[in-house]
């Protein structure tokens, strides 16, 4: 008999002892599909939240320095961090002014603000001061009219583009260029309208925000004069360095730093962000290895128990069979198949279980179930089975024939 006969003869052999004894096997299998269910679960949430990472980071690019006082991730301590000097607008305008390596460069303040149209209110939008390079900047892209001039900005004027969540709440029946919305007391015409951008990290909306002339926000719409963010877009990713040593020069020289002085400012750029969330994904994908590797260590456990009770109880089939001229390797055979068939079904139940679980994650955070984390969980309960049921089996195929046809 050839091994693909074995192989067919020892899953037809297994899959009778399961149907024989399906209330055992289906608790045997408890194990298996509590570790199944872990696994999937934790696959499916770090592979939604890493395309919604990657998708979200996308739009910071690679390419873009973004000056601020503040450090994004750093090691120094909070206080030390908050008394730093703010970059005022004069200082971001001479920096923008003075580097060489830019292709486009964006002056930002942020606020959260109530923006009104008519009777109806919005509140908690971002209110975003730019300039004229914020769109290139930020990868905007227009779905109506366009975007800030530079003349709009020198002058402060009262124009607005809104993102396209604020669009559809304030415009559903009509188009919103031309119409003025109003902001802490001022109307503010609309110009444009973006394309639907989605969500930061799969939380926080992009696409509710209104952007207007940074000269506009900081003179009329805030009291005091507020920090600003500057956005640096090279025009060559091999400039980077370059580009950064020019920043930080410029930096130094407006915040009038002695040579010894340590920098009172921070150039950041994607990279922190990259290398913060991989830590973060290495510590959560070793957690959930830990809690799965734990479930399926008991499960197996489980397996590998029910296996010695089944070969104690089918000691005399396994001496008629060798009597009659079965080789240890099909006895070996038949209990692996039979040990992997109960995790495999395991798997099966486990995955049949965290499909809709994941459908009811995805409402309230990114997670994607697909077809490699569907086989990679089957594979592993498969494996789980052949490495737990092995010393069974061995035991089987290690039975002397006539002791076993002795056995009651």
């Amino acid at each position: 008999m050839n091994f693909l006969s074995e192989l067919r003869e020892g899953l037809f052999i297994a899959w009778d002892s399961l149907r024989a004894n399906k209330l055992r096997s289906a608790l045997t299998t408890l194990g298996i599909v509590i570790g199944i269910v872990t696994v999937t679960l934790m696959g499916t949430a770090l592979a939604g939240l890493n395309a919604a990472f990657i998708k979200s980071i996308s739009a910071i690019g690679t390419d873009v320095f973004f000056v601020a006082p503040w450090q994004w991730f750093s090691d120094e301590p909070w206080w030390k961090m908050r008394n730093r000097r703010p970059i005022l607008l004069a200082d971001a305008r001479a920096l923008v002014r003075q580097t060489t390596f830019a292709r486009a460069t964006s002056i930002d303040v942020n606020r959260r603000m109530t923006v009104r149209y008519r009777d109806l209110s919005a509140t908690g939008v971002n209110v975003n001061g730019t300039t004229e390079g914020g769109a290139e900047v930020g990868g905007l892209v227009l779905k109506e009219g366009r975007f800030l001039s530079a003349a709009e900005v020198d002058g402060g004027r009262p124009v607005c583009v809104i993102g396209s969540e604020l669009a559809a709440n304030f415009f559903p029946f009509e188009s919103p260029l031309g119409r003025k919305v109003r902001i802490e007391g001022s109307n503010l015409e609309v110009i444009g309208v973006l394309e639907k951008r989605g969500k930061f990290l799969g939380m926080e909306s992009l696409d509710n925000q209104v952007l207007i002339p940074v000269t506009k926000l900081v003179s009329d719409l805030i009291a005091a004069r507020p920090p600003v963010l500057v956005r640096i877009k090279l025009r060559d990713l091999k400039e980077m360095d370059e580009a950064r040593e020019e920043i930080r020069g410029i930096m130094r020289k407006l915040r009038c730093l002695a040579p010894g002085d340590p920098d009172d400012f921070a150039i950041n750029e994607q990279g922190a962000f990259l290398q913060t969330f991989e830590r973060m994904n290495t510590v959560l994908a070793s957690a959930g290895l830990f809690i799965t590797g734990l479930s399926l260590f008991v499960g197996g456990i489980g397996i590998m128990n029910i296996m010695f009770v089944t070969v104690a109880e089918r000691t005399r089939e396994i001496g008629i069979r060798k009597a009659i001229g079965a080789k240890r390797r099909a006895i070996l055979t038949q209990f692996l198949i039979e040990a992997a068939l109960i995790c495999l079904l395991g798997g099966l139940i486990g995955l049949a279980i965290a499909y809709p679980i994941t459908l009811v994650m995805d409402r309230f955070m990114p997670a994607v179930l697909s077809a490699s984390l569907v086989g990679i969980a089957l594979l592993v309960s498969v494996t789980t089975g052949v490495i737990a049921g092995f010393l069974p089996a061995w035991r089987a195929s290690k039975l002397n024939p006539v002791d076993a046809l002795r056995a009651e």
